[in-house]
């Protein structure tokens, strides 16, 4: 069995404004989602499912769904608020998504076999699909992959990010990764709050589906202890995290060299932009991806 792509897509962007995820980058008009199923269907997975949200299922499905269509299998999952564990219910004061961890919560009977799963507005480069790719081959039971990209690396000009920093061992292993937001450019450098070697996770994971024996226990605890926190959220991260400390899983680290570029901004665009022309120029992409 081929691993399967997920993607969270559930966000509609509000720092950026619209629906990032189909906002045109490329030189040929494509996304910076087109780019990742590209580099993911070339490393070898045989299926994208999307994670969305049901209120713009039909935009999704018409601008973005159908642009695979004969490429690569496609599913979608939904993440709603009321998607819970029995016994639980939605309090009245919760707007906001339950968070990443839900949202591949959400995608657990879509998915028997291995997979990966990646946010849909981020730009992970080759590399990163081509070492997941070779991990989820062979992976079996409780053993992940996080693709780790430098702190420096992953930052905005525009405004402050959120990161999962990571803690690793010498022998390459997560220890733990800790949810930080509003990291900005000054606190980043020699002497500063960040060196800017960190490995961060940016939600490029592999994984077996014994991750869900995890997320089924701890889904659950979260909304006993969180729930009536209106802005908490059930971060995937902090759950693998959670698993590893308690001894239930293991998670190889694994650094990139290639490119990262967000857009968590709409002003981060044009560098956006501009730094995947270059990488079509160097002849890593085809100048239009679906020809």
């Amino acid at each position: 069995m081929t691993p399967s792509l997920v993607v969270l897509a559930a966000g509609m962007g509000s720092r950026y404004g619209g629906l990032k995820q189909i906002d045109p980058v490329g030189p040929g008009g494509e996304t910076v989602l087109d780019y990742a199923v590209f580099d993911a269907r070339r490393a070898g997975f045989g299926r994208v499912v999307f994670v969305i949200r049901r209120d713009f299922e039909e935009v999704f499905r018409e601008r973005v769904g159908s642009r695979y269509a004969g490429r690569i299998a496609v599913d979608y999952v939904f993440q709603s608020l009321d998607a819970l564990p029995a016994g639980f219910a939605v309090p009245d004061s919760r707007e906001r998504p339950w968070g990443t961890g839900h949202a591949v919560w959400c995608a657990r009977a879509a998915l028997p076999g291995n997979f990966a799963v990646i946010n849909a507005d981020d730009f992970y480069g080759a590399d990163a699909f081509a070492q997941l790719g070779r991990f989820l081959s062979s992976a079996s039971g409780p053993r992940f992959a996080m693709v780790g990209f430098r702190l420096a690396n992953t930052l905005s000009e525009h405004g402050g990010v959120s990161r999962g920093v990571a803690r690793v061992n010498a022998s390459g292993e997560m220890l733990s990764v800790d949810e930080v937001h509003g990291i900005v450019a000054a606190e980043v450098g020699p002497g500063r709050r960040y060196s800017g070697e960190e490995p961060v996770s940016l939600n490029c994971w592999g994984f077996t589906p014994a991750l869900f024996d995890g997320l089924n226990r701890r889904f659950p605890d979260f909304l006993r202890e969180r729930s009536g926190d209106p802005k908490a959220e059930f971060y995937l991260p902090a759950a693998v995290s959670a698993m590893v400390a308690a001894g239930e899983a293991s998670v190889e680290v694994r650094p990139t060299p290639g490119s990262w570029f967000g857009v968590t901004y709409r002003e981060d665009k044009p560098r956006v932009q501009e730094a995947i022309l270059a990488l079509v120029r160097a002849g890593h992409y085809p100048e239009k991806l679906w020809g």
